[in-house]
């Protein structure tokens, strides 16, 4: 039989749910109290109102929040890009080419190799307060390192998705149509019963739309659900196809003309920013402040990879959004809980609210700004994921 559990003196308690507390799309409530009962969270509301319950966590006026929903990371990959990091910052620009390296290291990568360093990230990402974490394949590009990228993700996480199309395999270089073929057709085969999602890199150098659609397409067929890579380094296709196939996600958006916006705002398609990136790649930033202003739902997520954003951090990622995306910091923290639960189409997390999964992430600080205002702190100070204290 489960125990229930009430966390009281909480001086801000961020709920996403707009009909609780201050009103706002945070659902703000002060002097606050949240009672879990096994892995669901039954009541949230003010502390003097809290039921009794078996057991009482006393947050000694701190913040609590939903946990971080990491709706796009990278996490199967073995090797190591410094080098290639460090000439980028010595003046050298990024292009897709880079995936390469890290394809060579994580082919030759053991099983227990590439697990041991999933569960690496996945633990330093859980001590900053993310719950719920979405990652992909696409450092194998064969049929037999897919599949098994996939099948380890698959023991961490249930968001795992399919990105056998990230770039065009280096054994593939000469002839990309065979490419596409082999993952519509026998790597989609050996991937789909390890995944949920379907994804591909849509870009010069990349995947272009027509390709893209395919991969997607054929996708759906298997029972997997479309997200893309769009519009990162340029304008291009990758926006209206997200759009057209009721992808649940489009990600990255860097580069939008008005008529991507429109269709992201007039559609159920997430824009999944990743500040990250732009961070370790110097490039340009993407305007959340557009997006928002039209209505787009916006998620923030880490894009935790060995390349181009090699943070497994969503309390960084805030900090970057509230600073150079011109988000402020409750956009930041709703889009980095509630957002990547849209982007992910779940409904059980991403809020504190009655019948939510019981993720929760208390900081040292009394205040959900404080992700911003400190930036690089390690405010972080308590999670509990399923209703169970993990950090």
């Amino acid at each position: 039989m489960s125990s229930s559990t009430v966390i009281t003196n909480i001086a801000t308690l961020v709920t996403n749910d707009p009909s609780l507390g201050d009103g706002s799309p945070l659902g703000l409530v002060q002097d606050a109290a949240v009672v879990i009962d096994g892995d669901r969270v039954v009541w949230t509301g003010e502390s003097s109102k809290a039921p009794a319950t078996d057991n009482r966590v006393d947050a000694g006026g701190r913040a609590v929040l939903p946990g971080f929903v990491d709706s796009h990371s990278h996490l199967v990959f073995a090797g190591d890009r410094t080098q290639e990091f460090n000439a980028r910052m010595s003046g050298r620009s990024y292009t897709a080419g880079g995936i390469r390296t890290t394809v060579a290291a994580t082919r030759a990568a053991s099983d227990a190799e590439l697990e041991a360093n999933l569960t690496r990230y996945l633990t330093e990402a859980l001590r900053q307060g993310t719950t719920t974490f979405e990652t992909k394949s696409g450092y194998g590009l064969t049929v037999e390192d897919e599949s098994r990228a996939l099948r380890l993700a698959a023991k961490h996480t249930d968001e795992v998705t399919y990105l056998g199309a990230h770039i065009v395999s280096p054994d593939y270089a000469d002839d990309p149509a065979a490419y596409v073929d082999l993952v519509t057709g026998e790597m989609l085969d050996a991937c789909a019963p390890h995944a949920r999602w379907i994804d591909v890199f849509c870009e010069k150098g990349a995947f272009d739309g027509d390709q893209a659609r395919a991969i997607l397409t054929a996708g759906k067929a298997k029972g997997l659900h479309p997200r893309i890579h769009a519009n990162q380094l340029s304008y291009g296709p990758g926006v209206q196809l997200a759009v057209e196939l009721d992808a649940a996600s489009a990600d990255h958006c860097t580069h939008l003309t008005d008529a991507d916006v429109d269709a992201l705002a007039h559609s159920d398609t997430v824009a999944t920013l990743l500040p990250g990136a732009e961070f370790s790649t110097r490039a340009e930033w993407p305007d959340a402040r557009r997006l928002l202003d039209a209505g787009v739902t916006v998620a923030l997520s880490t894009d935790c990879n060995p390349g181009s954003s090699f943070t497994s951090s969503v309390p960084f990622c805030i900090a970057l959004a509230v600073r150079d995306m011109r988000m402020t910091p409750d956009e930041a923290v709703w889009s980095a809980t509630a957002g990547g639960a849209a982007a992910l189409r779940r409904t059980d997390i991403g809020r504190l609210t009655p019948g939510a999964r019981a993720d929760l992430t208390l900081l040292d600080a009394p205040s959900h700004v404080h992700l911003a205002y400190r930036p690089g702190v390690p405010l972080v100070s308590g999670v509990w994921r399923k209703g169970v204290r993990v950090v």
